[in-house]
């Protein structure tokens, strides 16, 4: 017998889910809360990384918190219309890594009854959009944007501030190398680089 939390995810089928936000702010958390519900509910569950993210493991989504569940590398979204053809809910982890097909494949998906849900930063260190994200959120169903704290004060962190040299817009990372801050501890921080950088585009 199915309680009600099962039916209801049962029936979430055909949408697209985006879970976004700063570095440390649970993006990934959520995506496995969500994925383990589908589970229960007995639903056939998929989840997909970018086999260039192997911080924590090469195989399973593991968030900060040391949360994980078992997952499958992949080098290009072309996969996930091929893997994830017989399933009902598809999880996609570190999106801002993926293609510029990602947001095509998700929608294929979608209309074939598959519930999507994707994971990723919304913006690089610099405040940027980030790869297939922008266009992601655009054709979701769902957009949750989650917060870090902001290491300097306290409130709400806006961006991932990178602490250490590189200006690579993919650069691995954890603690070490960078810091969820407030949109004002950004700007102290970088001493108003990304205003300078703007004002000259």
């Amino acid at each position: 017998m199915y309680s009600e939390d099962s039916l209801s995810e049962a029936s979430r089928r055909g949408r697209i889910e985006v879970i976004c936000g700063s570095m440390f702010s649970g993006k990934t958390e959520e995506l496995i809360r969500r994925l383990k519900r589908a589970k229960f509910a007995r639903q056939r569950v998929e989840i997909f990384k970018p086999s260039i993210d192997t911080r924590y493991s090469d195989i399973d989504v593991v968030s900060h918190d040391s949360n994980s569940i078992p997952s499958t590398p992949i080098d290009s979204s072309a996969s996930l219309v091929l893997l994830a053809s017989d399933v009902d809910v598809v999880g996609i982890d570190e999106a801002q890594f993926m293609d510029k097909g990602l947001p095509e494949a998700c929608n294929m998906l979608a209309a074939a009854g598959v519930r999507v849900i994707v994971a990723g930063l919304d913006m690089d260190f610099r405040g940027r959009p980030f790869g297939p994200m922008p266009e992601l959120c655009a054709i979701a169903d769902e957009v949750t944007k989650v917060h870090a704290i902001c290491v300097r004060c306290g409130a709400l962190a806006y961006i991932s501030h990178r602490t250490v040299e590189g200006e690579r817009q993919v650069m691995l990372g954890e603690q070490a190398e960078y810091e969820p801050l407030c949109r004002t501890c950004y700007i102290k921080a970088t001493g108003g680089e990304k205003a300078k950088d703007d004002s000259h585009a």
